[in-house]
């Protein structure tokens, strides 16, 4: 007797002590689980903030160097170790910005030309300058660098590049005199207009083959003059394709597209309707789409092409606002949509197109520079002053996002209006990014809102069926099936939905419209005949089998609906369905749209919604619904006065974690929508979500980039949404709970 009770004795401690660790174990896991969230989200955090600091401009080092002549442009190469400096007076100076104690070393000087009637400068990033000769030649020169290794150490030394030759280009007759000059060039084409004192204005444009692969390449030279030019020019502007030229004259501005050997003027244009207001200057934004208006009221104007009524029309977009201290400069950067302006007052602004308001601001210089330049990167400004030369750090990594461009509409340029935009990337380095989360958030919602509306009838009335009506014997076959459904790779589900189920769809969409109307109808129509059959036949089939007689009638109507579809079309629609509605109505056909995602993550979100609901109305205990029945409850009222509202609690708790499986669902979406950012409720059209965009976009993101991070932020945000749904989820299952704990 005392052997067996010690051994119970040492059962029970070895019970309790499994307990315990299993208790341990248990309690760590949702420790390790809550650090892990927690963590995860603080590193989302991490590398979001970054694109929300603050711009900073700050001086850092300072030279004396006194160079003869009035600067017409200042550069610096990529690295911020040299600078360069172009006069009026036809000379090139190199200067060594760092290291510091060789700061302010003049490494070459060049004379380019000699007393020039004329000079004009291409945008920053192109480099281009053109001297005008007082026999009504040009020459064209560029500022380059080029580099060696020396006991692996880069070593830069500046070159003096002539694009077109050294020898000067005769593009006037040698009596007029150029007064005023503008060029422009990139890859295989350089486009001068020259005006001459005797008001005429000519455009050469010079251009050599691709093919042409030497050091000495071939140009060819194309010359045409445009007649009736305006009166009173005051202001030459080339864009860097060479399509393209601006006259400004008083307060309008003319722009011509320059054709192969002839000019057209293509729109006239009142910059101001003030009479009190006169544009006084034009600068090109990176790109050339943009121009920036300086006007005499101290404002600044942007301005660019769109297209409306099938024709393309310059529009004045934004107003940059600015105090009563007159404007001196505008220094656009090299390949983004920001620009620097500075004020008499030495106040220095930072704009960005796609943002309202100023990101920078502040009382940088005591007096105004003479001459101020912006490094490649727009990382530095290099500012001149009688002699003084002074560098600035800037710190303007991601100008480009913002509260506006990330979630109110924006007017990029040439859009016809604001808009919601979602397009990261391009092939150009001058692309303006568009980086608005609305379209993806509101694509997200949409993907969830036709998935649940798809899945939510079937799984809770396949869940209720399942629990209540059903026999043990068909239960136990039919539901671990559906819960197998799960289990199937979601990729598998969005190949099938991309490739097999979106052409069948778009061959018989009369049908599948026809299919949502007329199966639900039939399920009616088949139970009010099974209920108006004869007793004796009803009896023999078994309690809970009857979902046997409706499956083929349900696969019968559907292959019925599909197989009307060609007649059916026909008949109502003159064509197919797709034709009628975009053709009446404006609607556009996608064949991957939200329809097909509906459809395929609506049966990925079955199970989930199944299982748990299922699980939820099987649970409520038997002595309810025998009670309910015993006071006379037929069944249908049991289930919806006592089963249902009992239940409530863990359906809701299904639906919620469908709903949060269906907003973070990745490759369904993916491979069965056209993947277009578009916001339209459109069931026909195309969407994409946030997890789709994550997946699609950030394996070719370059690391710490505002496209880099403005995924992380998208990233976080469906953090936030799955967070909030699964909050809202408990706080309602826990009400629901108590409300109905006492049935």
């Amino acid at each position: 007797m005392a052997h067996a009770s010690s051994f119970l004795m040492g059962e029970n401690h070895l019970r309790r002590m499994k307990d315990k660790l299993a208790r341990l174990g248990v309690t760590a896991g949702g420790i390790f689980v809550l650090v892990t969230l927690v963590l995860i989200f603080f590193y989302l955090l991490y590398v979001i903030v970054p694109i929300f600091s603050s711009v900073s401009v700050k001086p850092t080092y300072q030279f004396s160097l006194t160079l003869p002549g009035h600067t017409a442009r200042v550069g610096i190469d990529d690295s911020n170790t040299l600078a360069y400096r172009f006069t009026t007076e036809g000379q090139v100076d190199f200067i060594r910005l760092s290291p510091l104690p060789a700061s302010g070393q003049v490494i070459k000087q060049q004379t380019i030309v000699n007393d020039p009637t004329a000079v004009a400068t291409s945008l920053p990033r192109d480099g281009l300058v053109a001297y005008a000769l007082a026999d009504g030649q040009v020459k064209i020169v560029k500022a380059d660098f080029n580099f060696t290794f020396d006991q692996n150490k880069k070593q830069l030394f500046p070159v003096i590049d002539y694009p077109v030759g050294k020898a000067p280009l005769s593009i006037v007759a040698k009596q007029d005199v150029i007064d005023k000059l503008a060029i422009s060039g990139r890859d295989n084409t350089i486009i001068l207009a020259a005006y001459t004192n005797q008001d005429k204005l000519s455009v050469v444009r010079f251009s050599h083959s691709e093919m042409n692969v030497a050091d000495d390449k071939i140009w060819q030279q194309f010359q045409f003059n445009i007649d009736d030019v305006p009166a009173n020019v005051e202001q030459l502007v080339l864009t860097p394709d060479g399509k393209t030229l601006y006259i400004l004259s008083g307060k309008t501005l003319f722009t011509y597209s320059l054709q192969h050997q002839h000019a057209v003027l293509r729109q006239t244009t009142k910059l101001s309707n003030d009479k009190t207001v006169t544009p006084e200057r034009i600068n090109l934004l990176s790109g050339a789409n943009s121009l920036l208006v300086t006007n005499s009221n101290n404002t600044i104007t942007q301005w660019f092409e769109v297209v409306k009524e099938g024709k393309r029309q310059l529009v004045k977009v934004r107003d940059f606002l600015f105090s009563s201290s007159p404007i001196v400069k505008i220094v656009p950067e090299y390949y983004r949509k920001g620009f620097f302006v500075i004020q008499q007052d030495g106040r220095v602004s930072a704009y960005y197109t796609s943002e309202r308001d100023v990101i920078y601001q502040d009382q940088v210089f005591n007096t105004v520079p003479q001459d101020i330049a912006i490094s490649p990167k727009a990382n530095m400004l290099l500012t001149l002053d009688n002699g003084k030369w002074q560098t600035y750090k800037v710190n303007n990594s991601h100008p480009d996002i913002g509260i506006s461009s990330l979630w109110q509409k924006v007017w990029y340029e040439g859009y016809p209006e604001p808009d919601y935009v979602w397009q990261s990337t391009s092939a150009s380095d001058e692309f303006e990014p568009k980086l608005s989360l609305v379209p993806i958030i509101f694509g997200t919602l949409k993907a969830a809102v036709f998935s649940m509306l798809f899945a939510i009838p079937l799984a809770l009335a396949g869940a209720i069926y399942t629990a209540y009506f059903m026999s043990s014997k068909v239960r136990r076959l039919i539901k671990p099936t559906i819960e197998l459904m799960e289990a199937l790779p979601t990729v598998i589900l969005g190949f099938l939905a991309g490739i097999w189920l979106a052409p069948i769809v778009d061959q018989n969409l009369t049908g599948v419209a026809l299919s949502f109307i007329a199966l639900p109808i039939s399920m009616v129509v088949i139970g009010f005949i099974w209920s108006m059959l004869p007793g004796q036949w009803r009896s023999r089939i078994p309690h809970g089998f009857h979902i046997a007689i409706l499956i083929p009638m349900i696969v019968l109507i559907g292959y019925g609906c599909f197989a009307v579809s060609p007649w059916l079309s026909q008949w109502l629609f003159g064509s197919d369905l797709q034709s009628y509605l975009s053709h009446h109505y404006g609607i556009g056909y996608d064949q991957r749209n939200a329809l097909i995602v509906g459809i395929a993550m609506g049966f990925a979100v079955i199970p989930t919604i199944f299982t748990i609901a299922e699980d939820a109305v099987f649970s409520v205990p038997s002595h309810l619904t025998k009670g309910s029945l015993a006071l006379g409850a037929t069944q249908w009222q049991t289930l919806t006065k006592v089963v249902l509202l009992t239940a409530s609690p863990g359906i809701f708790s299904a639906v919620m974690m469908g709903l949060g499986r269906a907003v973070g669902e990745t490759m369904i979406v993916l491979m069965a929508t056209g993947n277009t950012p578009v916001m339209d409720w459109n069931l026909l059209q195309g969407l994409r979500t946030l997890a789709a965009t994550i997946a699609i976009e950030m394996p070719e993101s370059e690391v710490a980039s505002s496209h880099y991070r403005v995924l992380f932020l998208a990233a976080f945000v469906l953090f936030v949404f799955t967070f909030v749904f699964n909050t809202i989820a408990e706080v309602v299952r826990q009400r629901l709970r108590e409300k109905y704990s006492s049935l």
